[in-house]
């Protein structure tokens, strides 16, 4: 049988540190993020794109956002577009997950495929 060995971490404690705080802040991140969406969903690749695209959806926003899906989800809607504001989100319906988001710079000139129905808030 092959032997297993633990191998010792031998970054240096200044390239740690940065990487551990990014992981902390990443997680920090997520953990606001989860409590503040209620019933609405986030996949990992749109809570990525929020933090890169640096977009800021507050309580308001949020409620927003939900009230989109549900009159979506009313009229039969599958995959939505919703437009508010200067932010654009790519939603299942379905599954209550907002897919991604898109900024205000990465809209213009944008192709919008696979979404059955859009809401403009």
């Amino acid at each position: 049988m092959s032997e297993v060995r633990q191998i010792a971490n031998t970054a240096s404690p200044a390239n740690v540190a940065p990487k551990q705080q990014a992981a902390q802040d990443n997680e920090a991140f997520r953990a606001a993020l989860q409590q503040a969406q209620g019933r609405v969903r986030f996949s990992a690749h749109a809570q990525a794109r929020l933090q890169s695209r640096q977009i800021e959806l507050d309580a308001e926003a949020l409620r927003r956002v939900e009230e989109a899906v549900d009159k979506a989800a009313e009229k039969g809607s599958r995959e939505s577009l919703l437009l508010m504001d200067d932010v654009a989100l790519i939603v299942s319906v379905r599954n209550r997950t907002v897919i991604t988001a898109i900024d205000k710079e990465s809209l213009k000139e944008n192709v919008f495929t696979n979404i059955d129905s859009a809401v403009v808030l």
